[in-house]
């Protein structure tokens, strides 16, 4: 069964670039860079048991960077994206150290607190920023000499950086520091006491989220060409929490899937209803409480008991 449902999923994947048209193959790409961002949460959330209300922070600071220096300082995609993603783990590297100081309730107001302080720094700080104006007129990169300005050859970029993501986060879960971050995630005292480090484990799964939250911070200024204060928001962060939640934390494809619903139901239910943010909740609240663990673990439990049902 998992290998069929690989199977469609692959498949599904190169429909768009065949079938639809140019609104429907943006809206693909912004789904593989929203699965993108989410599963980066996906690792603190749902594989080491750290909810973050700031995981935005490293998408819009990833793609503030790249915008600065291309815009600004004249650099090549290459070498603005090397710097950005270097910048964007370092920023994370830093922040797991406070962060992490708190668990719980005291980890989830931290990384608020830290994400609120960029979002405003990137309002007051106009001169650098713009402001509320945003930083427009940027462009996309050429790898290979391949241009990105089409639809279609964006969501192949995409989709390609998007498949090389999932695959290194599952070899990071399905590894042994994987286990040993699921079991601090379960059982920090017993690891501590077998000799393993809780704090450093969970330190580094944070840097390493924060250098897939950068990644997927670059794809967003490069399919945008513009950059606004809102993409460190809060609610860019509770967007994708409540993506990751929706679809099934400590899973793969929960968070992709989670991610996929907001955002259709972001981009599709806005254009018929002003108060769409409510339709959101109560979508949520059905999830909840038919598929409490999430869509995913939901249908394939749902799958497992069809299975062995006379």
């Amino acid at each position: 069964m998992k290998w069929i449902g690989a199977a469609l999923l692959a498949g599904s994947l190169l429909l768009p670039p065949v079938f639809a048209g140019d609104f429907y193959v943006n809206l693909a790409s912004q789904i593989l860079i929203a699965a993108i961002f989410a599963l980066s949460l996906n690792l603190l959330v749902g594989f080491g048991g750290m909810t973050s209300l700031g995981h935005a922070s490293y998408l819009g600071v990833a793609a503030y960077i790249s915008a600065l220096l291309t815009s600004r300082y004249g650099f090549g995609h290459g070498a603005a994206a090397f710097l950005s993603i270097a910048g964007t783990t370092t920023m994370a590297a830093f922040f797991g150290v406070i962060a992490l100081r708190a668990s719980g309730l005291g980890f989830l107001m931290i990384t608020l607190a830290l994400s609120q302080v960029l979002w405003g720094l990137a309002y007051r700080m106009s001169n650098v920023t713009n402001g509320d104006n945003g930083i427009a007129g940027l462009t996309r990169p050429a790898p290979f000499g391949i241009s990105l300005d089409s639809p279609i050859s964006f969501y192949w970029f995409a989709l390609i950086v998007a498949t090389f993501a999932l695959a290194m986060m599952r070899i990071f879960v399905s590894s042994a520091f994987g286990s040993s971050l699921k079991g601090v995630r379960d059982q920090p005292r017993r690891m501590a006491a077998l000799g393993f480090n809780p704090w450093l484990i969970r330190w580094i799964t944070f840097v390493y989220a924060g250098f897939w939250g950068g990644v997927s911070g670059l794809l967003y200024v490069y399919y945008h060409k513009y950059i606004h204060p809102t993409s460190l928001s809060t609610t860019s962060s509770a967007e994708a929490l409540l993506g990751v939640i929706a679809g099934g934390s400590g899973t793969l494809g929960g968070p992709a899937v989670g991610a996929a619903l907001v955002l259709l139901l972001k981009n599709y239910v806005s254009a018929y209803l002003e108060r769409w943010n409510m339709l959101l909740g109560l979508v949520f609240l059905l999830i909840v409480l038919v598929m409490p663990n999430g869509i995913v673990p939901g249908v394939s439990s749902l799958a497992a008991r069809l299975r062995g049902s006379p």
